[in-house]
């Protein structure tokens, strides 16, 4: 690899040698060479040369051409370019020429017309890199010599069409959404070639690891394209649910936007002359003289905004038909009275019985506001009332740690005590 003019690319101190990417390259460097006989120049010339060689390439039957039959042939072509092209082919190994001056296409010149047909005819799809790719990997399957590399192009180019599709949905425009749907629909065929190579490659217990390692890479970025359809489908739902159709006429705003895409640029400029305005039309200009008037008469206090009427409006007389509800303390009243005629010490159970749960609970709660009111109760008493009365009462109320069975009046068990008259000394 002794090319003078690699060191005019490669860093100081860097030999083409110690740089193992260039190997594979100059290895192919007669191929090389055929491409870039053929691609070196101008388009017109590139062209040329590329009609020349894939014309004498595709007489299958007869692949030997005689310069008689060859001037025949391209008898559409001026001679003398005819003959430069043919010169230039010749002496760049693209076409041999025998000892009877006949030509044919040298192997690297059949190779770059097979190759470039393959192009061709994937080019004429909606997706060509796809279907060339998984193609490519077929045919080197079928001669077992597929290649991490190889794998690594249409990797790329998995995740290249799942990042398109995710850019189409985030953009939220309808267009988009549809065009990558159909590029997606366009690719189904090739995605289900993938897959049946993949199923085959991983199904080999012999395979390379970085090969295996790609290809289940592969499997992952072709599962996330299957899922894609159902992310363009709710995309489109949610466009459906925001579509504005133009009063009865049945025209929606996705079909003005259709209509609209489909004008040149004269045609929208045309549709615009007197929509837009190119300066906002101000009902009001005020020039450098008004604005120190309108300054001076607020420095002054002259401009000053006449002060809010903060008044309050007249009172209203309040309704006199309403009495607010009064509690019903006749439950208090009568326990009050039946403790103050309490004769001797009872249980805590008997006092607090009768009438179900609830009496029960009400008066035991009254109970426990008795035992603390002698330590609660304000110095200077509390108003008359049912409640001061009861508060007044001269009974004892004692609550012990235990419970006691009581099972009648929905009451289960409760805290064990005893109810006496503040006068009556305990046995």
């Amino acid at each position: 690899m002794n090319d003078p003019f690699l060191s005019d690319f490669l860093a100081a101190g860097v030999d083409a040698d110690e740089v193992p990417e260039l190997a594979a390259l100059a290895s192919a460097r007669p191929l090389l060479d055929a491409f870039i006989t053929l691609f070196r120049g101008t388009e017109t010339e590139v062209l040329m040369r590329l009609l020349v060689l894939r014309e004498i390439g595709r007489e299958a039957d007869a692949p030997r051409w005689a310069p008689e039959a060859l001037r025949a042939r391209f008898s559409y072509l001026d001679p003398v370019k005819l003959e430069t092209v043919l010169k230039r082919l010749r002496e760049n190994g693209l076409l041999a020429i025998g000892e009877d001056g006949h030509y044919a296409l040298s192997d690297h010149g059949r190779n770059a017309v097979a190759a470039i047909a393959m192009l061709l005819r994937f080019g004429e799809e909606e997706d060509a890199e796809l279907g060339f790719l998984t193609a490519q990997l077929a045919g080197l399957q079928a001669v077992g010599g597929i290649t991490a590399e190889s794998l690594g192009h249409l990797l790329s180019k998995l995740n290249d069409l799942t990042w398109h599709f995710e850019e189409a949905i985030a953009s939220g425009s309808e267009f988009r959404i549809l065009d990558a749907r159909r590029r997606l629909s366009a690719n189904g065929r090739w995605l289900e070639r993938g897959t049946e190579l993949l199923d085959k490659l991983l199904a080999d217990p012999e395979v390379d690891f970085d090969i295996a390692r790609i290809a289940q890479r592969i499997g992952l970025a072709q599962s996330r394209l299957a899922r894609a359809d159902a992310s363009f489908q709710r995309a489109l739902n949610k466009i459906e649910a925001q579509r504005v159709t133009l009063g009865a006429s049945g025209i929606s705003s996705s079909d003005v936007a259709a209509w609209l895409r489909g004008l040149d640029a004269a045609a929208l400029a045309t549709l615009a002359a007197d929509a837009c305005a190119s300066v906002p039309e101000l009902p009001l200009l005020a020039g450098g003289h008004e604005l120190l008037d309108r300054a001076e008469s607020l420095l002054e206090g002259g401009g000053s905004a006449a002060p809010a009427d903060t008044t309050l409006p007249p009172a209203d007389d309040a309704a006199t038909g309403f009495a607010p509800q009064a509690e019903d303390l006749r439950m208090l009243e009568h326990f009050t009275h039946r403790l103050g005629a309490l004769p001797a010490p009872q249980p805590l159970h008997h006092v607090i019985a009768g009438g179900g749960f609830a009496p029960a609970s009400y008066r035991l709660s009254l109970l426990a506001l008795l035992a603390d009111g002698a330590e609660t109760a304000p110095e200077g008493g509390l108003e008359d009332g049912p409640v001061s009365s009861f508060m007044r009462l001269p009974v004892e109320v004692e609550f012990g740690d235990t419970l006691t069975a009581v099972g009648e009046d929905e009451i289960g068990a409760m805290t064990l005590g005893e109810v006496r008259p503040r006068a009556t000394t305990p046995a």
